[in-house]
């Protein structure tokens, strides 16, 4: 009788302790999910920015990939 009274005692925790798990996954997504967001769009408006320049395209082009590459490891930063 004990045996299974601990064995429901242990499910149960193992049941309450997986929503928290997933509800802070849920929000390190959305968060990750955010940086990256904001971080295409800032890239956006610097590489827009960049064009109206002298610089060359070619350029400008690869400051876009360094801005979205960063926003990518700080969302990488977040989730895991």
């Amino acid at each position: 009788m004990k045996k299974s009274v601990w064995m429901l005692i242990a499910a149960a925790s193992l049941f309450t302790a997986l929503p928290s798990q997933a509800t802070q996954q849920a929000a390190e997504r959305r968060d990750a999910r955010d940086v990256r967001q904001d971080t295409r769009q800032d890239s956006r408006d610097a590489k827009q920015e960049c064009r109206e320049g002298i610089v060359g395209n070619a350029d400008c082009r690869q400051e876009h990939r360094d801005n979205k590459q960063e926003g990518r490891d700080a969302a990488r930063d977040i989730k895991y």
